[in-house]
C-alpha cells in the first residue's frame, strides 16, 4: 500500500527496477508451481499404482521409483511415465512409453505383499489398474466395490475422513442410498463408532456378531440389521503418523470373513493409501490441521483481520507474504473478502505496498517481535481501469511465526459531508448556527431551501427570523428566542412562513452553548419544513368533520324512516284474526346500513267479509324506499276495496311505478283475497317468491301464476290462480330476506325454509318466532317480512270445492 508523498525524481529508477524484480520473481514461482504441478501429479499416479500392484507403502514405492530412475540414468518423471506404461493396457500407456518392467523391488524395502494365492495377486493387480482411473473418492468406493464384491459378498464400501475436531465425515460410498448417506454424512466424536476405534488403534475391527456389535457399537443403517456384517479398516499411512482415513466393507450376509477374505481387504485398504494421497486427502501435509483449526477460528471472530505467512528466499530475506486465514469480515481495497483472500500473496494482491512505511513496519513486527502501528495513510489501486481510493489504519502483531495483521477502514470526510446533505434532504431540515459573541450565522444549503431564502443572501441575525414568520406566529417565535438568549432556554416551536408557494409550515429547535458562567455565547438549531405533515393533518380533521356531518345525517334519516315505517306499518302484539284465519306478522329491518327498508305487508277485512293479504318488497332501503313502500301498500289496499280485482290492482300498481318521480324503483309482491263462504284464496303475484303451504304433514310451494315485476315494463302481464284451503292448513307469505343467503343459491334457500318448516309439523304447532329463529341464525341479512294464515281446525264450514 502506497502513502501520499512526493518521492524525489531521482528515485523513479530504483522503484522500476524494484518492481521489474517483484514481476521477474513472480513469474518464475509461477512456472516452478506449474512444474511442480505436473511432476507430482504424475509421480503420485506412478507411486498409486506400484502400491497397488506390491501392496509398498508411499515412501517404499517412492524410493523405488528414484532408485530405477538413477539405474537407467533417467529423470524421476520419465521413470514415472515408464512405471505408468508398463503397468496400464497398451491403448491406455502414455505416447511413447514401452511395457518394460519396473523390476524386483529390493530386500526389505516394501512392506509384505499379503499372502494368499496366486489369484489373490492377479485380483491386487486388477484393482490397481482401476484404481489410477478412480478420479474422486465416490469413484474410488465405487470401483472398490466392484471388484471385491464377487470375492467377499461385499454391498457397501464406505470412505470416512477423520475431521480436526475428532469427528467423521463421509468423503465416498457406493451401494449405499442417497437417504442414509445423507443422514450419516457426518458422525461426531463419540464412543462407540467402529471406524473411529479403527482408526484411533491403527488395526481393522471386524464386525461378524451382529447380536453382540450392535451393544457395542453404534451401527449404520436403518434398520441396523440391514448388513449383518461389516468390516472397518483404517487406511495406511507412513509411519509416526496417524490414520485419517477408514475404509468400511458392509455385507447383507452373516458370519464371518474367512482368511483370503481379510487379506484382500487388508491388501485393498493399502492399495487406497496411495490413490487417495493422489487426490490431495489425507495423510495431510504438516501444518494442514493447524491451518484449518486457525481459519475456523477466524470464522467465528468480528472485523478485518487475516494471519500472514513469511516467505522467504534462500537468504533467509522475506520476499512475500502468503495469507493463511482470514475474517468473514475482512474486505480488502478492491471487494476480496473472506476466504476469497486465503492463498494469495500479499505483493500478488497488492504490488504497491513494497518498499513502503507499511512493509518495513511489518518486517520489524515479524523481526523484534513488537506490534506494529501504522498512521492513517491512503492507498491507491486500479481495478480494471477504475481508479479505487481508501483511507486505512493498519496494526501488525507477531504471532508464532507469522504476523497477525488488522485494520480499520476510514471514511473521507467528503462522504460523510455527503451523507449529512443526504439526511437534510429527505428530511426536510437544515442546520443553523448563530455565535452571539461575534455576530457570526452560517446555514447548511438546506436550510436556505427550508426558509424560502436564496444561497446568496447572508444568513439572518437570530433575532430577525420572526420577521420571516406571519403575524400571528411572530409573537411565540420571538419569546423563545428571548428565553434561549437570556436564560439558555431550549426551545421546539412551530412557526408559518409565507412563500411563493403558499403558507409553509415549520418547526425551529434550538439549545444554547454557554460559558462557564451560564451566558449563552452559542446558539444551535435546525429548521424542519412540516408543510407536507400538517397538510395531511388538516385534510384528516376535515375528513373526521365530514363523516362527524354525514354520520348525523345518516342517522337522523335513520330515525326519520323508522318513524314512518312505525307510523305506516304498525305491528300487531299478537296474532289476530283476519275472516276466520289466523293470521301472525313479523317484520324484521336489516342488520346493515340504516335498518329500514321497503318490505311491507298488509293483513285487513275488506267490505262482504272478505279478507285481504299482501306482501311486499319495494328495491333500496331509507326515506325513499319507504315512501315508495307507503305508496304501494295504500294504492293495493283502496284498489281492491272499491271493487278492482287482483290483476287489475297489480296493473294499476306498475303504471304508479313507472310514472312516480323516481321512476327507476322496482318492487316484488303477492297479492291474496280469501272468501271465507267458500273457503277460496285467490292470489296473484309479480316477481315474487311462491307461497309456501302446509297441508296434512306435506310441505310445498304454490306455482306461482304470470306476474313481472313492478315497474320493470310498461305493458305487463299479470294471471290469478286460486287456492281452497281446508282445516289445519298453513300458508306462509314472505319477502326474500326469509331465504336468500351470501354465497347460497335462491333454491337451497327456499329448500332450508321447506326443511324448516317441515321440522315444526303442521297445524297449530310451530311457532312463527321459532321459524325466524331456525331462519335467521346467520348474520348481515336483508329486511325479512312473514305473514302466516292458518285455517283452524274446528273451521268446518262446507264450501263448492276449487282447484288451486
Amino acid at each position: 500500500m502506497t502513502s501520499e508523498r512526493a518521492h524525489p525524481v531521482d528515485h523513479a529508477g530504483d522503484d522500476l527496477v524494484a518492481l521489474a524484480r517483484i514481476v521477474a520473481r513472480q513469474r518464475a514461482e509461477l512456472e516452478r508451481l506449474r512444474d511442480l504441478a505436473a511432476t507430482s501429479a504424475v509421480v503420485e499416479r506412478a507411486k498409486g499404482v506400484l502400491m497397488a500392484v506390491t501392496g509398498c507403502t508411499a515412501e517404499a514405492a517412492h524410493e523405488e521409483l528414484q532408485r530405477c530412475a538413477g539405474d537407467g540414468n533417467r529423470t524421476l518423471v520419465e521413470q514415472c511415465w515408464l512405471t505408468l506404461g508398463a503397468l496400464l493396457p497398451p491403448n491406455e500407456r502414455p505416447p511413447g512409453t514401452s511395457a518394460a518392467p519396473v523390476g524386483p523391488p529390493a530386500a526389505g524395502t516394501w512392506n509384505a505383499a499379503p499372502t494368499g494365492t496366486a489369484d489373490l495377486a492377479k485380483t491386487l493387480g486388477r484393482i490397481g489398474r482401476d484404481l489410477v482411473r478412480a478420479d474422486t473418492p465416490h469413484e474410488l468406493a465405487r470401483c472398490l466395490l466392484d471388484h471385491i464384491a464377487p470375492e467377499t459378498d461385499a454391498d457397501a464400501v464406505m470412505l470416512y475422513e477423520r475431521l480436526p475436531e475428532g469427528g467423521l465425515e463421509l468423503i465416498g460410498h457406493a451401494g449405499v442410498d442417497a437417504t442414509l448417506a445423507a443422514q450419516w454424512r457426518y458422525v461426531p466424536p463419540v464412543r462407540g463408532v467402529a471406524a473411529l476405534d479403527a482408526l484411533g488403534s491403527g488395526e481393522p475391527r471386524w464386525l461378524e456378531d451382529h447380536s453382540g456389535d450392535r451393544d457395542r457399537y453404534l451401527l449404520i443403517g436403518e434398520p441396523p440389521e440391514r448388513w449383518a456384517s461389516r468390516a472397518w479398516l483404517p487406511v495406511p499411512v507412513p509411519d509416526g503418523e496417524t490414520a485419517c482415513v477408514a475404509l468400511g466393507v458392509l455385507r447383507r450376509r452373516g458370519g464371518s470373513f474367512e482368511p483370503r477374505e481379510r487379506d484382500l481387504l487388508l491388501a485393498v485398504a493399502r492399495l487406497c493409501a496411495g490413490r487417495l494421497r493422489a487426490f490431495g486427502l489425507p495423510p495431510e501435509r504438516p501444518g494442514e490441521a493447524v491451518s484449518r483449526t486457525v481459519q475456523a477460528v477466524f470464522d467465528a471472530l468480528p472485523g478485518a483481520a487475516i494471519l500472514l505467512t513469511p516467505l522467504r528466499a534462500a537468504s533467509g530475506e522475506v520476499e512475500d507474504y502468503r495469507i493463511e486465514a482470514a475474517t468473514a469480515e475482512t474486505v480488502d481495497v478492491l471487494g476480496r473478502s473472506g476466504r476469497e483472500m486465503v492463498g494469495r500473496q500479499v505483493l500478488e494482491c497488492y504490488p504497491s505496498v513494497a518498499g513502503e512505511a507499511l512493509w518495513h513496519g511489518c518486517l520489524r513486527a515479524l523481526e523484534a517481535g513488537v506490534p506494529f502501528e501504522s498512521e492513517p495513510f491512503v492507498y491507491h489501486e486500479v481495478a480494471g481501469e477504475v481508479p479505487v481510493t481508501g483511507t486505512y489504519s493498519v496494526r501488525a502483531a507477531p504471532l508464532g511465526e507469522g504476523l497477525l495483521v488488522t485494520w480499520l477502514r476510514h471514511e473521507p470526510a467528503q462522504r460523510q459531508a455527503q451523507r449529512l446533505a443526504d439526511v437534510q434532504r429527505l428530511g426536510n431540515l437544515g442546520w443553523a448556527n448563530w455565535n452571539l459573541i461575534t455576530r457570526e450565522s452560517s446555514w447548511s444549503e438546506q436550510a436556505y431551501a427550508v426558509l424560502g431564502r436564496s444561497a446568496a443572501e447572508q444568513p439572518l441575525a437570530l433575532e430577525r427570523l420572526p420577521d420571516l414568520a406571519l403575524p400571528e406566529d411572530a409573537g411565540p417565535l420571538t419569546h423563545a428566542i428571548v428565553e434561549l438568549t437570556r436564560h439558555a432556554r431550549p426551545f421546539d416551536v412551530p412557526f408559518r412562513i409565507g412563500t411563493n408557494g403558499g403558507v409553509r409550515h415549520l418547526r425551529l429547535v434550538a439549545e444554547a452553548v454557554t460559558a462557564p458562567d451560564g451566558t449563552a455565547v452559542e446558539v444551535r438549531g435546525f429548521v424542519q419544513d412540516l408543510t407536507r405533515q400538517r397538510s395531511a393533518e388538516l385534510a384528516l380533521v376535515e375528513s373526521e368533520r365530514a363523516m362527524l356531518l354525514q354520520r348525523g345525517i345518516l342517522q337522523a334519516e335513520r330515525a326519520l324512516a323508522a318513524r314512518l315505517q312505525h307510523a305506516l306499518l304498525p305491528l300487531p302484539s299478537k296474532p289476530v284474526r283476519r275472516a276466520g284465519l289466523r293470521v301472525e306478522v313479523a317484520y324484521l329491518p336489516a342488520q346493515s346500513g340504516i335498518h329500514v327498508g321497503g318490505d311491507w305487508f298488509s293483513a285487513i277485512e275488506l267490505p262482504g267479509d272478505d279478507a285481504l293479504f299482501v306482501v311486499g318488497d319495494v328495491a333500496g332501503h331509507g326515506v325513499d324506499a319507504v315512501a315508495t313502500m307507503a305508496q304501494l301498500r295504500f294504492t293495493a289496499k283502496g284498489m281492491v276495496s272499491t271493487g278492482s280485482s287482483l290483476t287489475e290492482a297489480l296493473a294499476g300498481l306498475n303504471y304508479l311505478l313507472l310514472h312516480s318521480p323516481d321512476s327507476q324503483a322496482t318492487a316484488t309482491m303477492v297479492l291474496a283475497r280469501y272468501h271465507p263462504g267458500r273457503r277460496v284464496l285467490g292470489w296473484a303475484q309479480a316477481g315474487h317468491l311462491p307461497p309456501l303451504l302446509v297441508r296434512g304433514g306435506e310441505v310445498r310451494y304454490l306455482d306461482r301464476p304470470a306476474g313481472m315485476l313492478l315497474g320493470a315494463t310498461a305493458a305487463p302481464l299479470f294471471e290469478a290462480a286460486e287456492l281452497r284451503l281446508e282445516p289445519g292448513d298453513r300458508l306462509l307469505l314472505y319477502t326474500d330476506g326469509l331465504v336468500e343467503r351470501p354465497g347460497e343459491s335462491l333454491d337451497a334457500g327456499l329448500d332450508r325454509l321447506a326443511e324448516a318448516v317441515r321440522a315444526q309439523g303442521c297445524g297449530d304447532c310451530g311457532s312463527l318466532d321459532a321459524l325466524l329463529t331456525t331462519m335467521l341464525a346467520e348474520e348481515g341479512r336483508d329486511d325479512v317480512c312473514v305473514v302466516d294464515i292458518r285455517m283452524p281446525l274446528d273451521d268446518v264450514t262446507d264450501a263448492p270445492d276449487t282447484d288451486d
